[in-house]
C-alpha cells in the first residue's frame, strides 16, 4: 500500500517538474505552441525531455548555455524539495538531445 502511495506521489511530482519547465520553456521562447516536455524515469531518476522549435534552440540554451544551466540548477532545488532526482534535456524538434 505504502509502495502505490509513494508511486502516486512520484506521479505527482513527474506532473509538477513538467509543468514548471513548461511554464518557463514558455515565457522564454518565441513560439509557445512548440513547446512540449515528457518524462522518461530512468532507474531512480526522470528524465525530462523539453522540446522546442528549431529557431527557439538558442533561447533555451541561451550565450554559453547559460540559460539552460540556470533551468537544471532550478530543477535541482525543485528536486531536492520532491525527493527525486530530474536530469533535463533539451531536443530540437527532429533532433537529438543536448545533456552537459
Amino acid at each position: 500500500m505504502a509502495e502505490a502511495t509513494q508511486q502516486a506521489a512520484g506521479d505527482n511530482s513527474a506532473t509538477n517538474m513538467k509543468d514548471l519547465v513548461y511554464e518557463i520553456a514558455c515565457a522564454l521562447v518565441d513560439h509557445p505552441e512548440s513547446v512540449s516536455v515528457e518524462a522518461f524515469p530512468d532507474g531512480e531518476a526522470t528524465v525530462l525531455r523539453l522540446r522546442v522549435a528549431p529557431s527557439d534552440v538558442g533561447k533555451v540554451i541561451g550565450k554559453q548555455g547559460r540559460t539552460a544551466r540556470s533551468l537544471r540548477t532550478i530543477l535541482s532545488a525543485a528536486s531536492m524539495k520532491q525527493r527525486h532526482r530530474f536530469s533535463l534535456d533539451i531536443v530540437e524538434e527532429g533532433g537529438t538531445p543536448t545533456h552537459p
